[in-house]
């Protein structure tokens, strides 16, 4: 029994592979081709079917695949029946920053390519170019768990002293929302703010409202 263990061991390490099967684990769309990932798993193989099991290096396909600046994280397994197999988890964008190239900021803070294959629709932050960015993704951490923020904020533009405005997606209204502290009493009195004008009739009769006053929402006439 020991010896025949053995020797179907060794057998199904010989065997080559018969396909490979990905799966994006996250909720977005794929900002990379499953073509690209074939790719970076199989390299110079001219097919997943000409890899003999016993060559593959699994955590060198996971540093290849986690190189990739779409891609958060990955596992690499081979299964019983001879497939090899790739759990991919896409990295998160949560803006698009305007610059020189425009880039995405993904929910870590971090810089993220744009992809040729999908356009994430997130807000555009404008305004002074800065490296780090990590109090700009706080705000939009909270603007992305907020459905009535999430659907209303089209965008950012952070001044040069830090101050950031909101755009909104339906009305020509400036949100004066300053730093990005005291963010649910803000998005609280902005919210109160908008459910009673628009109620009313008066929203577009606003051009700014500032939210920076504690429990005080100041606003301007046009």
């Amino acid at each position: 029994m020991v010896l025949l263990l053995g020797f179907s061991k060794r057998r199904n390490k010989e065997r080559n592979l018969e396909k490979i099967s990905i799966e994006f684990i996250d909720e977005n769309e794929p900002f990379i081709t499953l073509s690209a990932v074939n790719k970076l798993l199989i390299q110079n193989a001219d097919s997943v079917t000409s890899i003999v099991k016993e060559t593959l290096v699994l955590n060198e396909m996971e540093q290849r695949l986690e190189g990739n600046p779409m891609i958060r994280d990955a596992e690499v397994f081979v299964t019983v029946d001879g497939a090899l197999g790739a759990r991919i988890e896409q990295r998160n964008p949560i803006a698009r920053v305007a610059s020189t190239p425009d880039y995405y900021l993904d929910e870590d803070g971090k810089k993220m390519p744009l992809s040729a294959v999908y356009t994430a629709r997130v807000p555009l932050i404008t305004g002074k170019s800065q490296s780090d960015l990590t109090e700009v993704t706080k705000l939009l951490l909270e603007i992305e768990k907020d459905d009535f923020m999430k659907s209303s904020v089209v965008g950012l533009h952070i001044e040069p002293t830090g101050i950031i405005e909101l755009r909104l997606r339906m009305h020509d209204l400036r949100v004066r929302f300053g730093k990005p502290e005291d963010i649910a009493r803000k998005f609280q009195n902005f919210k109160a703010f908008y459910k009673k004008t628009n109620q009313d009739d008066l929203i577009n009769n606003y051009k700014l409202v500032d939210l920076q006053f504690g429990n005080q929402v100041v606003a301007t006439k046009k």
